[in-house]
């Protein structure tokens, strides 16, 4: 199948000054030479993307992954290197990229569709789609200084669309969206994928590459780390997490393009991890948790393997009727299990540990969060919860994709003729 993408050899750098001359005096003085050393946002990246294919480039905060996609789109001139493209291109890069804020959403539709390549003639043709994917009919009208950041994004994505590309630049700006948006977004890129055009995806969240991916690039320090099926690249980008020594299953705060990185010498921080919410009554309080494996040598599971979510309580007072619940959620939000234990339980006063105890985590790749609470049998009152209690990274090993790992066997029985096994 041809290539729609063609990056050869493609490296980026930018200067990064530990001090400015601003006065005439210091740049005559200094000859005009500023002291600066190289940093190079991306080293050597060869990478081609067959029509019709969906790749994901996955990487951590300040991996180089936005400055390689604007590479793509011809917003940044790589340093090094050539990037060829066959087909028209349409790219959603950073939230209100190409828009003029004192402009109406009317004007800045035909501005961000030009920049695209539409004619007027063409742009006039699709507003009244654009406007109704966006659901904006009723701010059209209004500059866009006034749009909150969802709308923003619902103008930008719509136009991107409707551009009728063939290969589409989605950077992750959709997390700025509400879910239904998401949803719907997400929706128009399965019809995208379905008609056979390239989409080119760049996140820090495995799920998403998961969900719509054919294969997945791994950028870790401007360089490509791997390129291939969504499980086995996202284990390697655990892994590579696991190195740095940084939290998996965090929710990291989105940075700016990495290129703006080059105004500060300084590194780019890691993502802080989720802060934890505690809420516990007057009488039960929660001092502790932790997750507890028959894992050694690894801190992560496989499929199937056993885990129990550990904590615990001091009580105040004798408390009668009590029940524990639980809930585990992936890291997308999705709910993936909730537990009421239901069956009334004394709970004396003093110190007690309560254990949550997976005989079996039946999940495949992913982080999901665990969420303990005390409470009235049936989800009355709740004397006490924590939001997260425990994180459980699953790494598969087997080949299987999807939420859940299944026990499947597969058994293939030879017939005679006759109709009978042989």
């Amino acid at each position: 199948m041809p290539s729609a993408i063609e990056v050869h050899e493609v490296s980026k750098r930018f200067r990064l000054y530990q001090e400015k001359y601003t006065s005439l005096k210091e740049r005559i003085l200094h000859a005009g030479r500023v002291p600066h050393h190289d940093f190079w946002a991306l080293k050597d990246i060869e990478l081609e993307v067959a029509e019709g294919e969906t790749i994901g480039i996955l990487g951590r905060n300040g991996s180089g992954k936005s400055t390689l996609l604007k590479c793509v789109a011809g917003v940044l001139k790589p340093t090094k290197g050539e990037i060829r493209l066959r087909g028209q291109l349409a790219a959603m890069l950073e939230l209100g990229a190409g828009f003029q804020p004192e402009l109406s959403g009317r004007d800045n539709i035909f501005l961000n569709a030009s920049l695209l390549g539409m004619s007027r003639r063409d742009v006039a043709k699709s507003f009244d789609a654009i406007v109704a994917f966006a659901e904006l009919e009723e701010f059209i009208d209004n500059q866009v200084r006034f749009y909150s950041s969802g709308m923003y994004v619902r103008l930008g994505f719509a136009v991107a669309v409707n551009v009728d590309p063939d290969i589409l630049l989605v950077d992750e700006v959709l997390a700025v969206g509400d879910e239904r948006f998401q949803q719907k977004c997400m929706e128009r890129i399965h019809l995208f994928q379905r008609e056979g055009r390239t989409i080119v995806v760049v996140s820090h969240a495995p799920d998403v590459m998961r969900q719509m991916c054919n294969r997945v690039a791994v950028i870790n320090s401007g360089q490509i780390v791997t390129v291939g099926p969504p499980g086995p690249a996202i284990r390697t980008f655990r892994e590579a997490l696991l190195d740095a020594g940084e939290s998996i299953g965090s929710t990291p705060v989105l940075d700016e393009a990495e290129e703006q990185a080059a105004s500060s010498a300084e590194a780019i921080p890691s993502p802080p991890p989720l802060p934890t919410q505690v809420s516990s009554g007057r009488r039960v309080r929660i001092t502790g948790s932790r997750l507890e494996t028959s894992v050694t040598g690894r801190s992560n599971l496989h499929p199937g393997e056993p885990a129990s979510v550990v904590v615990d309580l001091e009580v105040s007072e004798t408390l009668e009727g009590v029940a524990f619940g639980c809930s585990v959620w992936a890291s997308n939000g999705a709910l993936i299990f909730d537990y009421d234990s239901g069956v009334p339980e004394r709970l004396p006063a003093g110190h007690s540990v309560v254990t949550f105890r997976f005989d079996s985590v039946p999940l495949l790749d992913g982080a999901y969060t665990v969420n303990i609470r005390v409470q009235d049998p049936g989800g009355g009152t709740v004397h006490a919860r924590l939001e997260p209690a425990a994180k459980i990274v699953i790494e598969n090993p087997g080949t299987a994709v999807g939420i859940a790992a299944l026990p499947l066997h597969v058994e293939l029985t030879p017939m005679t003729p006759g109709g009978q096994p042989a």
